[in-house]
């Protein structure tokens, strides 16, 4: 019987440039969404789905991310005080999300090096991976939990989150091709990272979701540093694939916003703004003014 998915992997060591200057002092991973940090975010899917223990892969300045979500005793004692109730219930679930624990990524080798670091707090048990630019609206089917589904349907084998993109943007994803069985899952069997334009074997890119077996752990022990001079979590993917028990490729169901680009992260600002009643009318109200307004100086 193939092992249930329990622990996630989440890398939050990058710079962050695209998001400069801000990023400079707060983890880009902790720019919020209205008013939650995207990681928590992320967090909040992986326990939707199943996950009891989060790995943070974390790098230098970014101690914010691991004091989000511990308690804050002298925060939470004012608000006691003060009889605010409901923000205290807010931040008391944040520190009892799942037990998070962090390991450092001391060199900024890339994803696949990033997963690595977070081995030996794994251990020998498939893993989740949740990158945390990558945020899933699936409704109460979380997108980690359709992952988690379909690794147990395929037997062990690896199991990664696609979609299709346009023409054209190939480069900037992993790609993968295959053939598609009655599920409607991908088999894979060629992948490759950010191939050059017009060399793209399908237009089915990775996004940043992945349930992958203990075999990967190996992989990426022997994968050379690749694509940009990094190791690269596709190539260690590409040995379950040919040498492992196999990788499979899942369309999954929801909404996806990209958090790490800057016109995604005001998408998803958006979009979970309108989500929430106390937000949504005078939001859509300022929206239909700026219109308005745009379009009254386009006419000038």
């Amino acid at each position: 019987m193939t092992k249930a998915v329990k622990k996630a992997v989440i890398p939050a060591a990058g710079l962050g440039t695209r998001f400069l200057p801000a990023s400079k002092a707060v983890p880009k991973e902790m720019l919020p969404i209205v008013d939650v940090p995207t990681i928590q975010l992320v967090i909040e899917e992986a326990v939707r789905g199943g996950i009891e223990q989060v790995v943070l892969v974390n790098g230098r300045h970014k101690s914010a991310i691991e004091e989000h979500f511990d308690h804050a005793y002298e925060l939470e004692h004012t608000l006691a005080e003060r009889g605010k109730t409901d923000e205290l219930v807010v931040l008391s679930k944040v520190a009892e999300l799942a037990q998070i624990l962090s390991v450092r990524q001391k060199q900024p080798l890339g994803l696949g090096h990033a997963v690595l670091c977070a081995k030996d707090a794994v251990g020998e048990e498939p893993v989740a991976v949740l990158l945390a630019d990558d945020l899933f609206d699936g409704g109460e089917n979380p997108g980690i939990a359709q992952l988690t589904k379909a690794y147990a349907d395929c037997g062990g084998a690896g199991v990664v989150a696609v979609m299709e993109v346009e023409e054209g943007q190939e480069h900037k994803y992993g790609i993968v091709a295959g053939e598609l069985d009655e599920r409607g899952f991908i088999r894979v069997t060629e992948m490759v990272e950010k191939p050059p334009p017009g060399t793209a074997p399908s237009r089915m890119a990775i996004i940043g979701r992945y349930v992958l077996p203990p075999e990967i752990w190996p992989a990426l022990e022997s994968t050379e540093r690749g694509h940009g001079g990094e190791i690269q979590l596709t190539d260690a993917m590409r040995a379950l694939v040919t040498d492992g028990p196999g990788l499979f490729a899942i369309p999954i169901e929801g909404q996806r916003y990209d958090a790490g680009d800057k016109l995604g992260f005001l998408h998803a600002n958006l979009a979970f703004a309108l989500k929430r009643n106390e937000l949504r009318k005078p939001l859509l109200a300022l929206m239909q003014a700026l219109i308005d307004a745009n379009l009254e100086e386009s006419q000038v």
